[in-house]
């Protein structure tokens, strides 16, 4: 069965925002719909929304779970972002959270530290 995944990001300062995003994720959106949405694709059939909604944001909790968590946060830590907020759960479990200059939190979680 196929997923596709579209969670929305609403956004006051949408030129702002795709700025920010585009740290955050490392790349340009894949594609812009309209003048007040853009689609980056996190993974095949997996986007996340950046939309200017003002009445809305500040709202917006993501985690995405992934496979490369080390590598992921040192590569947005060069793009010059750090997470707002990090934990270890008691299964190993690690999340970082970041927050966008609107207070959107976009978290990133992964397996535990490699012994």
């Amino acid at each position: 069965m196929a997923l596709d995944l579209f969670a929305g990001v609403p956004v006051a300062d949408y030129a702002a925002a795709l700025v920010w995003y585009e740290r955050l994720l490392g790349a340009p959106p894949a594609f812009i719909p309209n003048d007040s949405e853009a689609v980056f694709e996190l993974e095949e059939h997996r986007y996340l929304v950046v939309e200017h909604l003002p009445e809305h944001t500040g709202h917006a909790r993501h985690t995405v779970f992934v496979g490369d968590f080390d590598e992921r946060v040192k590569a947005i830590a060069g793009r010059g972002l750090e997470p707002a907020h990090r934990e270890t759960y008691s299964n190993g479990v690690r999340k970082v959270i970041y927050r966008d200059p609107e207070g959107n939190e976009i978290g990133f979680g992964g397996g535990p530290v490699d012994q």
